[in-house]
């Protein structure tokens, strides 16, 4: 996917959630057109690799 994505749709998808700004795996893999089981997974290895 090559596609530019104008700050504003990312901005819009972006929620407080504690006091931490997140965006929703869901809106994630739209924004990257994937899907979500693949941004889980990719979330997951980085954080394994960061325990080991």
């Amino acid at each position: 996917m090559n596609a530019t994505v104008k700050f504003e749709h990312i901005e819009n998808k972006v929620i407080d959630l504690r006091n931490q700004k997140v965006i929703l795996d869901s809106d994630v893999a739209i924004l990257y057109g994937v899907h979500i089981k693949e941004i889980n997974k990719a979330v997951k290895n980085i954080n394994f690799q960061k325990a080991t």
